[in-house]
Order: structure tokens, then C-alpha cells, then sequence
């Protein structure tokens, strides 16, 4: 069994708390980083939450 299939497993039931988690560590980095890499976080983002077969919200807010 993978890294992945255990985190799965132990997400299973909480994906909505496992996007926002993503969506808030995201929204972090970029405050972080001055949304330098703004882009690339938001890939990254989309990535982990089609592994844990999550949706992303569609259009995400601006920040300000």
C-alpha cells in the first residue's frame, strides 16, 4: 500500500476538510511568498486535490 492509499484512507469521510486544509496552506505560501509563485500553488493545489479526490471550489476569490 502506498503513502497515498493510507492518506486516503484516513481522509475518507473528510474531504471537505482536506481541500480547505490544501486551500489554507495554498493561500499561506502565497501570502508568504508574496504571491510570487502564485501560479505554480494554485497547480500544486489542483493536483492534490485530484489525488484525494477532492473538487476544487470553482473560481477561487481575489485576495486583497
Amino acid at each position: 500500500m502506498s503513502m497515498l492509499d493510507k492518506l486516503k484512507g484516513l481522509l475518507k469521510g473528510h474531504e471537505d476538510t482536506a481541500r480547505q486544509g490544501v486551500e489554507k496552506a495554498g493561500d499561506a505560501f502565497d501570502a508568504k511568498t508574496g504571491s510570487k509563485y502564485q501560479g505554480q500553488t494554485d497547480m500544486v493545489q489542483q493536483k492534490l486535490n485530484e489525488q484525494l479526490g477532492t473538487q476544487k471550489p470553482e473560481g477561487r476569490p481575489a485576495q486583497t
